[in-house]
């Protein structure tokens, strides 16, 4: 069968030695589709960001680009706008009908973590070749906060295909009849090269909450460590002034939702990627994974809001509500999961609104 590997299927790759790792996977390293990748022991600050190649190791070079080695098995601080690369505890020996994506998980894109994988012979970040048979490393560079990690931090995610492939439009609006993959916006006009997702600014009308602004010079996000911090200390609340629009700041980062809610059915799994960037000079700033089951409950598809990263380049722009920033596109899986987000699995963001990362304690305006 093809499609995207469910959980019982990531958990066989480790007893098949496709996965290979010193250590056994931790209780809820596995997710319904998809599997968190370990930090290593060391990180190496390095001069720049690169890819090796075809022809070329990561360590071939590493060599010529390292500053400096950092230890990461207690815990170490990464610095703002560097870039630092560390070995995975997971390597590979896949098969040669199966590949692999990776993305930063949603908690790391909601602190503006930029986190990339790369392989041996790499030629594009986050993509992994059908049959690749070695090590796996994370590219990480914050881009506003400071963050404290350790080996073992769990920052991005990988998920397995076999075959398969996005699902073409004429399909994926059956599929919306029948399941409401949006609800809640446009949906009429929802499906154009995957599903459409747009921004809200209107929140619950007049001087209600849409959003939130990252401050600089802020104090250290400790990645492991869930609602520990005051959203106060390193947010700016953005709120509705009536006109449902907002001017976005060059090289600032912010926290929106969409207007729709979304749905991933149980059957199927789905990648948020960016929208046009013709359309202006923004974009959703990471790629996530949402896992079968997410926006689901067992009376139908009712949906969660879809948290947007979003940050403007080189000059001011006005987004308005409603504006499409970003599309969903979907993908078969290979067998439904046996448990699915949200269901007893510590799923953080299952029924969300406008939520900041799970290392923030919630506003009253998050638990209302």
């Amino acid at each position: 069968m093809t499609g995207i590997l469910p959980a019982k299927a990531i958990e066989a790759m480790f007893a098949n030695s496709a996965i290979k790792a010193d250590r056994a996977p931790d209780e809820d390293q596995i997710q319904p589709a998809s599997l968190d990748l370990r930090l290593g022991a060391k990180a190496w600050r390095v001069r720049a960001s690169f890819l090796p190649g075809p022809d070329a190791k990561v360590e071939d070079k590493l060599d010529k680009l390292i500053l400096h080695e950092i230890d990461l098995s207690k815990s170490a601080v990464l610095e703002t706008n560097c870039v630092y690369i560390v070995q995975l505890q997971e390597a590979l020996n896949l098969p040669d009908d199966l590949s692999a994506t990776a993305n930063p998980k949603s908690s790391t894109g909601r602190i503006d973590v930029f986190t990339r994988v790369i392989t041996d012979q790499g030629k594009a970040f986050d993509r992994v070749e059908a049959g690749y048979n070695g090590p796996l490393y994370a590219e990480i560079s914050p881009k506003t906060f400071p963050v404290l990690v350790r080996e073992g931090s769990r920052l991005c995610q990988i998920r397995f295909r076999n075959g398969g492939g996005f699902i073409p439009d004429e399909h994926l609006l059956h599929i919306h009849k029948e399941h409401t993959l949006v609800s809640g916006g446009n949906d009429e006009h929802a499906i154009s090269n995957g599903v459409q997702v747009s921004i809200d600014l209107k929140g619950n009308g007049k001087d209600s909450l849409i959003g939130y602004r990252a401050k600089r010079h802020t104090g250290v996000i400790d990645v492991d460590r869930k609602d520990a911090q005051d959203p106060a200390d390193f947010w700016e609340p953005i709120y509705n002034r009536g006109d449902a629009t907002l001017i976005l700041d060059p090289n600032e980062f912010y926290i929106l939702v969409s207007q729709e809610a979304v749905h991933v059915p149980p059957n199927y799994a789905a990648e948020m990627v960016p929208f046009d960037p013709l359309v202006g000079e923004f974009r959703v700033h990471y790629a996530g994974f949402f896992d079968p089951g997410f926006g689901h409950s067992t009376v139908g598809g009712t949906g969660s809001r879809a948290v947007l990263e979003v940050r403007s380049h080189d000059v001011p722009f006005i987004v308005e509500h409603g504006q499409t920033v970003g599309r969903l596109v979907y993908e078969h899986m290979q067998e439904v999961p046996e448990t699915l987000y949200g269901e007893g699995i510590g799923s953080n963001y299952q029924g969300q609104a406008l939520k900041l990362s799970k290392h923030f304690r919630a506003t009253q305006t998050e638990e209302a």
